[in-house]
């Protein structure tokens, strides 16, 4: 029973994971950005809660609803003004300008908020649980599971189902000829971003509630997020949420055996899968 109480409490932990990891795959599924200041935007949307539930004594749910419209802004007008000047055959100068903004944004955030440790607080909610047989789950990593569930389905249906999921998937195959039939790249590529930001903001909600964040912990939410985007495969929504109950699980298992060993085990079963499959468990596309 030990043992499945702690794959549960990885398969919830996963879905943590997920949740880092959508944005990022939503934007690389289609315009091949790979955004290390990924984890860094989610701690910003962190601090961003905290500020309005400081400020305006918001319940920290009420504060990321006020802060989604933000960051989707903001998520917009670095994809119109930086982000798409940097898009093209070669993949270094997103990557050096996304380096860039990470160390600014963590040394901003630094200037802004000393290196001291904050927390979202959380209420009743960080300790209730509900009783599954002889198994007890916590209500915070039940309905973070819950939402991140949602949000791949929300951006599946977005994708696949929609005039704008369309404009995504005709752009991400061939931007020139999208642009051809009427479609404008750099607005739709502006549009991911900004929907990525909105799913950063949840991800930030549920951080902040679940464990203390700082300035410096950006880099540590982007690995957990690529690790998570590499085993499902670059490009599948589904397969993200696989990778990251492959990493929760590992990590919950690797901590059952020896403290230390969680997040080594999560490293471990990430080499494990590229191992077994290089492109990922669903890769969405064979290029």
């Amino acid at each position: 029973m030990i043992w499945v109480d702690t794959i549960l409490q990885g398969i919830l932990l996963g879905g943590l994971y997920a949740l880092f990891a959508a944005g990022l795959s939503l934007v690389f599924g289609i315009m091949r950005l790979v955004n290390l200041a990924h984890g860094d935007l989610i701690v910003c949307a962190a601090y961003l809660i905290l500020v309005l539930v400081t400020l305006l004594g918001l319940p920290p749910i009420v504060a990321a609803l006020v802060a989604a419209p933000v960051m989707f802004a903001a998520g917009w007008l670095l994809q119109i003004h930086l982000l798409n000047r940097t898009l093209g055959t070669d993949i270094l100068p997103p990557l050096l300008v996304t380096f860039g903004l990470s160390i600014a944004l963590q040394n901003a955030l630094l200037e802004g908020f000393s290196a001291d440790s904050q927390r979202l607080p959380a209420g009743a909610i960080s300790t209730a649980s509900v009783k599954l047989g002889d198994l007890s789950i916590g209500v915070l990593p039940l309905l973070t599971f819950a939402s991140a569930v949602l949000v791949i389905v929300g951006l599946n249906q977005l994708f696949y189902r929609t005039g704008l999921g369309r404009a995504f998937r005709a752009t991400s195959d061939d931007a020139v000829t999208a642009s051809l039939m009427g479609i404008r790249p750099g607005r739709i590529f502006a549009t991911a971003t900004a929907i990525a930001m909105l799913v950063v903001t949840l991800a930030a909600l549920y951080l902040g509630m679940r464990a203390n964040f700082d300035p410096a912990i950006g880099p540590a939410r982007l690995i957990y997020a690529f690790e998570a985007v590499i085993i499902g495969g670059l490009g599948s929504l589904w397969g993200t949420l696989a990778g990251g109950i492959i990493i929760g699980v590992a990590q919950t298992m690797g901590a059952a055996v020896n403290p230390e060993w969680q997040i080594l085990a999560g490293h471990l079963a990430f080499l494990l899968v590229l191992l077994m499959k290089p492109r990922g468990l669903f890769p969405r596309t064979v290029d």
